[in-house]
């Protein structure tokens, strides 16, 4: 049976499409993967089937009396809510029911005979509803999921403002499951989680019975979870059964039949023209000539895709710093509250280093004071000679308004105009991402134009905080490439260890020095 049915969806904003023509359906205890490259419109069209966004055309139709929970990437959490207050809002419509059960007891002792059947119908559909959803056990489901996902040790009195990427990630996670919906819709839910959690998920989602929708760029994660995938390109939403490696596998056959089938064509048509400019004028052969003609007429062309711009990522090497990049004695990293034990810890030039370990111990907030841009609560950390680092960070600026080119027009004033649109479309925008707005790109746009900024400037140390985070496949490749390549100092934050394992020479296992029990 059919959860959702998609038909002749387009959409766009201003002169750029986004889908033409699209149809989509999810039937019960599918598990479908979405997959495309930044900026085809995967998150768009979470929006438009969640009611948050309109559709240009086309009609959007879910079953009857579905529950929909979406974990979107973009969520933003109220400042003075608690871990347990965001947990316990998954139950919002239940307490919703419980209000309406109550007025309905109250209304019974002076209801008429006919109006009390109907009450009484509605309030044993209610109680059923309650007691289906865990709702007189409520507190002790909060605790189940927030053990699970690890929320217990953060406390759940913990103001939801003052924690991480990762951490965040796993509390709108755990409402979610808390809601019971009848289909999930998640949107990158592996970003900013640990290996440990992406772990769990992956065990959740594959043992999962109902429905869900992924979007992910994670491939290994998406191969052992999903057994469907959607794949959105060049305004198209075109669907495969299988896993990732299946769809690839399918993909290339298809793309590689349909580039031969064009050559083809073109030779044929490029045979025709050529036999009709030579024919049509020759009285002998005018009427071949014509006919010829007629058949170039009703042709159906074949026309091949645009190709998107494929990203290229070249770190420039500064001048050689001294030996030690930097060099911490007594080093404690937190807030109002240690992070860390004392820290006495070097990099040298040269290594390329990963950090690893669970969301919320403190990785971060290292780099963070080891650039300055946090003081410790203790202890020095004193830098090397010569340094030029480059720092990217985690999340980008919330709504930011000014456009790609104007971004890094600030960074690099020097620099004409074509200057910066060859720059951003050497890390893979288009022409239309670089006219629009930064706020209006997806994510992993969004890290491209930040990337942007750190290629074009000389380094000898690049400190990158979860980079991989939102990117598409080419981009982390091409990224991972790049950093093979770069001759300088790396620090990296990164939960992907078929990311890193083949760019770093040392792993940091910061667990082992954390005040934190995550």
């Amino acid at each position: 049976m059919s959860i959702l049915n998609v038909e002749h969806l387009s959409h766009g904003f201003g002169d750029r499409a986004i889908f033409q023509d699209v149809s989509f359906r999810l039937l019960r205890g599918e598990h479908i993967g979405l997959v495309g490259a930044n900026g085809e419109g995967k998150s768009t069209f979470f929006n438009i089937v969640t009611g948050k966004l309109m559709p240009d055309e086309g009609k959007v139709e879910w079953a009857k009396d579905i529950r929909i929970g979406y974990l979107d990437q973009h969520t933003v959490l109220t400042k003075g809510m608690t871990i347990r207050d965001v947990l316990k809002s998954a139950f919002e419509y239940l307490f919703e029911l419980e209000a309406r059960m109550n007025v309905i007891c109250d209304q019974l002792g002076e209801a008429d005979e006919d109006t009390m059947m109907k009450l009484m119908d509605e309030l044993g559909s209610i109680q059923d509803t309650l007691t289906l959803h865990d709702f007189y056990i409520i507190d002790a489901k909060v605790e189940e999921v927030a053990r699970a996902l690890g929320l217990l040790d953060i406390g759940l009195d913990k103001d939801v403002t003052d924690l991480s990427g990762g951490q965040r990630t796993r509390i709108l996670l755990g409402k979610l499951l808390l809601e019971k919906p009848d289909i999930l819709l998640l949107d990158e839910p592996t970003n900013y989680l640990d290996e440990e959690h992406i772990n769990w998920l992956k065990r959740y989602l594959t043992e999962y019975e109902n429905a869900f929708v992924l979007i992910s760029h994670d491939i290994p994660f998406l191969n052992e979870v999903v057994n469907i995938i959607y794949h959105m390109e060049n305004q198209e939403l075109n669907r495969y059964v299988g896993n990732y490696e299946d769809f690839r596998k399918v993909y290339e056959v298809k793309k590689a039949q349909l580039e031969a089938a064009y050559k083809k064509q073109q030779q044929e048509i490029s045979q025709l023209k050529d036999f009709v400019a030579r024919n049509k004028a020759r009285v002998a052969t005018r009427n071949m000539a014509m006919s010829r003609q007629k058949k170039l007429d009703k042709m159906e062309v074949i026309e091949l895709a645009a190709e998107r711009p494929k990203p290229e990522f070249h770190f420039r090497l500064g001048r050689t710093p001294g030996k030690y990049i930097f060099t911490t004695k007594d080093f404690i990293i937190g807030y109002e509250e240690p992070l860390s034990k004392p820290l006495n810890i070097s990099l040298e030039r040269g290594q390329k280093i990963a950090l690893t370990g669970a969301n919320g111990i403190g990785k971060t907030t290292l780099i963070r004071s080891i650039l300055g841009l946090v003081k410790p609560i203790s202890g020095t950390c004193e830098l090397g000679e010569n340094l030029a680092v480059g720092y990217f960070e985690q999340e980008a600026k919330p709504d930011n308004k000014i456009t790609c080119i104007d971004e890094i027009w600030e960074e690099f004033p020097s620099y004409t105009q074509y200057e910066v649109r060859s720059a951003l479309a050497k890390c893979g925008l288009t022409t239309k991402h670089i006219e629009s707005q930064v706020r209006v790109l997806s994510g992993g746009e969004q890290a491209k134009v930040r990337l942007c900024k750190l290629v074009n400037r000389d380094t000898n140390v690049l400190m990158l905080d979860e980079p991989t985070n939102h990117l598409d496949v080419d981009a982390k490749d091409e990224l991972k490439r790049a950093l093979q390549e770069y001759r300088g100092t790396l620090l990296l934050i990164c939960h992907e260890p078929e990311f890193y394992q083949d760019i770093v020479n040392e792993v940091w296992d910061c667990s082992k020095w954390t005040t934190r029990i995550i």
